[in-house]
C-alpha cells in the first residue's frame, strides 16, 4: 500500500510559478510516480512522470519546457515545478504511483492522492 498527499496548489497569475509536492508513505520503494490533472468538465490527463531509480522523466507536450518533475527518494517526495503558468493549466492536480516503469495512462496507476487545486488567473 502507498498513500499519497499533495501540497502546494493555489491561485497564481498567468506567467507565475508554483511547486507541487507529493508525499508518499507506506511502501513507495520501487514505484514510478506521475502527475495528472483534471480541468472542470474535462477528462483526467497525463502531465508528467518519473521512474524510481534512473530518474527518467516524461512530459505531455503542452508542459514541456515549463514543468519539471523530480523526486527525492530519501524523503519519499515527488515534485512538480511549474513555470510560465497559463490559464489553461488550471485544474486539480493529482499525484499517482505505480510499481515498475512510468506510464502516461491514468489506468496504469494504482495509487492516487486526493488532488490539489491550481488556478491560473488571466
Amino acid at each position: 500500500q502507498v498513500q499519497l498527499v499533495e501540497y502546494g496548489g493555489g491561485l497564481v497569475p498567468a506567467g507565475g510559478s508554483l511547486r507541487l509536492s507529493c508525499a508518499a508513505s507506506g511502501r513507495p520503494l520501487g514505484h514510478a510516480m506521475g502527475w495528472f490533472r483534471q480541468a472542470p468538465g474535462k477528462e483526467r490527463e497525463f502531465v508528467a512522470a518519473i521512474s524510481w531509480s534512473l530518474g527518467g522523466t516524461y512530459y505531455t507536450d503542452s508542459v514541456k519546457g515549463r514543468f519539471t518533475i523530480s523526486r527525492d527518494n530519501a524523503k519519499n517526495t515527488v515534485y512538480l515545478q511549474m513555470h510560465s503558468l497559463k490559464p489553461e493549466d488550471t485544474a486539480v492536480y493529482f499525484c499517482a504511483a505505480r510499481e515498475g516503469l512510468p506510464t502516461t495512462t491514468s489506468w496504469g496507476y494504482k495509487y492516487w492522492g486526493q488532488g490539489t487545486r491550481v488556478t491560473v488567473s488571466s
